[in-house]
């Protein structure tokens, strides 16, 4: 039985067996030739499995570098994403491993076929499991029993399809995925010497069966050895057998790739390969234009010669009455400015990023960090963004900038103590004068008028919890009278801390001037049960929308009728304390 990620592919050859392939259907569209296509994985426990992908090229190109695309959970292959990425010059292959309808099928035509084993997510207890049964390989306790055991061969078996192709160079192939497609990128990135280039976005971060603080592990059971399953498909044991450019593109508050374990495992990465990390603040699961072309670019980069992405910026902190965070960034493009925050909460889901005030000195920036507490810990990181030369478009959309993380800097309580930096600041009871916009808040659907939201994790930082007996005051100016719904979220990720629970409540504005409204605990109620909120103690998340749909066993709308006129004008959001007469 393999023991580590060595003897687990140790003797696997992916251009070993004949690969069969079939169209299933082709088409040609604004000088992009596309086909939908089938390809031979393999035969396990005597039945024949085969991958059903999109592939696209350039009309009569040849020569071409190849991509190779894997999906994340519940979705299936993009097509868009490989027609997107033809028109930018490349053979592009998108692999439909979780077996969902493929866009556009018809009835009866053939799709992705496993045989014998299932490791699509109908089979969801395969993701964490070394146990035999009756959809997995071996016989005995064995890591190829590991649903992920048998993706990474799929896509693999996807890299021989590309490199096979008469219109693609072999040599220059390159690889990105989202998700659980992050996750695949990594352990196709580490195991496939014919990956030139990796891009895995909030996905492949290892130490998931390890505690963070207080903070339960990612994995918390494992069918069969735990310790097997850790060596033989801890994304921490393929990450130093990558040799290749790896560009990790991340949300900073991911609850799939978290922050935290992905610079971990970038860590173990062999020290001269090429690495960039990319981290969109405030996010989960999403990026802003200006992270999500730095994957663009780096395989640009890397498979054709384009722009160079700049270096990581160099970073460090200073420790003496306060504690600093120094940045230095590379000048390869122009920087347009640069972005510094911090945070004090251990939880990478759910803590809150503040922003701190960067000071450009010229050669370099810095920040002051108030801390107003030194018994919990200091996390921080920046980000810089520097103007293209051109726009570059996206799969929607375009880019006039790119983004560029730092690295990701921690101390721990019993570090901090050891320093000089003494506590400064306190709480405050201004959650947003929106000098800034909305620069502490996470935007969604920002362009369209009727459903936009804004979302702020503020509220769970200590600086700016709601104390007791307070209330919350919103002063904003709408041009109509309209209804506007203020959502809170209790516990977002946090079951260790109690269950999470959504209160919500909608307030009638006026319109025309500005007007401060203000809700109380009793104004909010639980969606599930119509209880009161109680404290404002745990909250994590609040939301202020046009309209939103709270997903749950009832879906529930908040806001129902349609925004009426622009958005609103938002002044200033407190805590007001009522005071005796």
């Amino acid at each position: 039985m393999p023991q580590n990620v060595a003897e687990l592919w140790a003797g696997y050859d992916p251009r070993k067996e004949p690969l069969r392939t079939e169209v299933v259907r082709e088409w040609e569209e604004d000088g992009v030739e596309v086909r939908c296509v089938r390809y031979f994985i393999g035969s396990f426990k005597g039945k024949v499995a085969w991958m059903a992908a999109f592939y696209a090229t350039p009309k009569g190109e040849k020569n071409l570098p190849g991509v190779l695309h894997m999906h994340g959970g519940g979705q299936r292959a993009n097509l868009h994403l490989v027609k997107y990425h033809a028109r930018r010059g490349y053979a592009a292959l998108s692999v439909n491993w979780g077996g969902r309808p493929m866009e556009g099928a018809k009835p009866g035509e053939e799709n992705t076929d496993w045989g014998a084993v299932d490791p699509t997510q109908n089979n969801v207890r395969g993701y964490f499991n070394v146990k035999p049964g009756e959809k997995f390989l071996d016989a005995q306790e064995s890591p190829r029993n590991c649903n992920w055991f048998l993706l990474t061969l799929g896509c693999r078996r996807g890299l021989t399809f590309l490199e096979q192709q008469p219109e693609v160079d072999g040599d220059r192939l390159g690889i990105r995925g989202h998700s659980m497609g992050g996750n695949l990128t990594m352990y196709v990135a580490g195991t496939d010497a014919r990956v030139k280039v990796a891009s895995p976005s909030v996905g492949g971060t290892g130490f998931r069966l390890d505690s963070y603080y207080h903070v339960p592990p990612q994995i918390r059971r494992v069918t069969g050895g735990r310790e097997l399953f850790r060596r033989t498909m801890g994304y921490q044991f393929y990450a130093p057998r990558i040799k290749v450019p790896l560009l990790h593109l991340g949300a900073s508050n991911d609850f799939h790739g978290q922050m935290d374990a992905t610079y971990a495992t970038g860590a173990r990465v062999p020290k001269g390969v090429p690495q960039r990390f990319v981290f969109a603040t405030h996010f989960n699961h999403r990026f802003n234009p200006a992270q999500q072309v730095a994957r663009i670019l780096w395989l640009d980069q890397h498979l054709k010669g384009g722009v160079k992405l700049p270096a990581t910026p160099k970073s460090e902190f200073g420790l003496v009455k306060t504690a600093v965070l120094y940045v230095t960034p590379s000048r390869e493009l122009p920087v347009k400015r640069v972005e510094i925050y911090y945070s004090v909460d251990p939880d990478p889901r759910s803590r809150f990023w503040r922003s701190a005030g960067a000071l450009n000195l010229g050669g370099h920036w810095q920040a002051g960090l108030e801390l107003e507490d030194l018994s919990r810990p200091l996390f921080a990181f920046a980000n810089v963004f520097y103007k293209l030369p051109k726009p570059v478009a996206l799969p929607h959309g375009e880019a006039q900038e790119v983004c560029i993380s730092s690295q990701f800097h921690e101390l721990k309580p019993e570090e901090l103590q050891k320093t000089r930096v003494q506590r400064s600041g306190g709480p405050e009871r201004v959650i947003d004068d929106f000098k800034f916009g909305f620069r502490d808040w996470y935007t969604l659907n920002g362009n369209h008028r009727p459903l936009w939201q804004h979302w702020t994790r503020k509220v769970t930082d200590p600086k700016w919890r709601g104390p007791k007996g307070a209330k919350l005051a919103l002063t904003i100016q709408s041009e109509q009278p309209n209804v506007l719904g203020i959502v809170l979220h209790e516990n977002s990720w946090r079951s260790y801390r109690g269950k999470r629970r959504t209160y919500v409540t909608e307030v009638k504005l006026k319109g025309g001037k500005p007007e401060r409204v203000t809700v109380g605990l009793s104004d909010f109620k639980n969606l599930t049960d119509g209880v009161p909120l109680k404290s404002w103690a745990e909250l994590d998340e609040l939301g202020l929308v046009a309209k939103a749909t709270i997903r749950g066993a009832k879906p529930v709308e908040v806001a129902a009728n349609p925004w009426q006129g622009p958005q609103p004008v938002f002044k200033r959001l407190e805590w007001m304390l009522q005071t005796s007469p």
